[in-house]
C-alpha cells in the first residue's frame, strides 16, 4: 500500500478516487474508462507538477520515503554473484553497513553500502542503516581486500549519520569513520559512491570519499540533519524546512557547488514509486562512470579524488 508524504495529499486522494472507480469497473456493469483515464492524466500531470517544484525539506522527505529502495534492492536488481562478506576482524559483524563480492556484466566489483530495513524487524537488524565502528572497520577490511585483488569499489550510501551511541563511542567510532574516510581516499582502484538517499554526516562520507560521486536526484546530502542544524540554530526541530533551504542539501544545489559529480533521473514520483526504472538508471549510471576510470593507475585515481576534493566549493 503507498504511502503518501504530507505534500502529496492532493495525488492521494486522486489515486484513490481512480482506485474506488476501477473497483467499480470491475462489476462489469458500467463502463467508466474515460473516466478513469481523465483522472489518471490528471493525477500524472499533478505528480509532475508538484516533483518538478519540490522544496529542499520536501526532497528530504522523499529521500527517507520507507519505501525506497535500499542496499538489499539494487544489490538483487544490479549485481550477480553477490558473496556477502561479514565481521571486521576485531569485535563483530555490524548489519547497518553490508558488502561484498559481485559482478555487474563482466566487470567483478566489491560492493559496499548501508541497509537500513523495509519492516519494522528488519530496521532493528539492520540499525536503521545507521553504522557502528565494527561497520566501518568492515567496509575498511572490505576496501583492503579490493585493492589487493584490483578490484573496483562501489559505495551506496543511504544513512541519517553514523550511530550516536556511548557503545558506539566507546569503541572508536569518530577514528573508525576517520580511517574508513582515509582508506576511500588511499585506494588504488576506481571507485564511485552513490548517495542513494540519505547522506547524512560523516557517517556517509566515510563511505563517499570517491573520485566519482553521484547522487539520486531526489536524494540529500549534507553534514547534519535539517532538524539537527534546525535544534542548533533556532533551539526547535519545528525549522527544519528552514534549515534545509540555508543548507543546499539537494542534488541540483551539490553539483553546482562540485560536491557531488553526477545527479541520476528518478521516476516520476521518487525512486520509491517504480523500483526497477531507478535502479535501472543507477546500474547505468555506474558502468558508465566505471568504465571511464578503467585503465587509470592508481597514481592517476588518487590525484584525481585529491583534486575533487579541494575543487569542492570552488565556483
Amino acid at each position: 500500500m503507498m504511502t503518501y508524504l504530507d505534500f502529496e495529499k492532493p495525488i492521494a486522494a486522486l489515486e484513490a478516487r481512480i482506485g474506488e472507480l476501477r473497483d467499480t469497473a470491475d462489476d462489469g456493469e458500467i463502463d467508466i474508462a474515460s473516466e478513469i483515464e481523465r483522472l489518471a492524466a490528471k493525477s500524472r500531470k499533478l505528480l509532475a507538477s508538484t516533483y518538478a517544484g519540490l522544496t529542499p525539506w520536501q526532497k528530504t522527505q522523499v529521500a527517507r520515503h520507507p519505501s525506497r529502495p535500499h542496499f538489499k534492492h539494487y544489490v538483487a536488481g544490479m549485481f550477480d554473484e553477490f558473496m556477502p562478506l561479514s565481521g571486521d576482524r576485531a569485535f563483530g559483524d555490524d548489519k547497518a553497513i553490508m558488502g561484498g563480492f559481485a559482478r555487474m556484466g563482466d566487470q567483478r566489483l566489491m560492493v559496499i553500502g548501508h541497509e537500513k530495513g523495509d519492516d519494522t524487524e528488519s530496521r532493528i537488524r539492520h540499525n536503521f542503516g545507521m553504522g557502528k565502528p565494527e561497520g566501518y572497520r568492515k567496509a575498511i577490511r572490505l576496501m583492503d581486500i579490493a585493492d589487493r585483488f584490483g578490484l573496483p569499489v562501489v559505495t551506496l550510501v543511504d544513512t541519517s549519520g553514523a550511530f550516536p551511541g556511548v557503545q558506539a563511542e566507546e569503541r572508536g567510532q569518530a577514528e573508525a569513520i576517520a580511517r574508513s574516510t582515509e582508506r576511500c581516499l588511499t585506494l588504488g582502484v576506481p571507485m564511485v559512491a552513490a548517495i542513494v538517499g540519505e547522506g547524512g554526516s560523516g557517517g556517509a562520507v566515510a563511505l563517499a570519499a570517491a573520485e566519482r560521486v553521484l547522487m539520486f536526484e531526489h536524494a540529500v546530502y549534507s553534514v547534519i540533519s535539517p532538524e539537527g542544524c534546525a535544534s542548533i540554530l533556532w533551539r526547535t526541530a519545528d525549522r527544519a524546512a528552514d534549515a534545509a533551504e540555508a543548507m543546499q542539501v539537494t542534488a541540483s544545489d551539490l553539483k553546482r557547488l562540485n560536491v557531488i559529480d553526477r545527479i541520476v533521473k528518478e521516476p516520476m514520483g521518487g525512486a520509491h514509486r517504480d523500483h526497477g526504472q531507478a535502479i535501472g538508471e543507477l546500474g547505468k549510471a555506474l558502468r558508465e562512470e566505471i568504465d571511464a576510470l578503467s585503465g587509470k593507475t592508481a597514481d592517476e585515481l588518487r590525484a584525481a579524488r585529491e583534486a575533487r576534493f579541494l575543487a569542492i566549493g570552488a565556483l
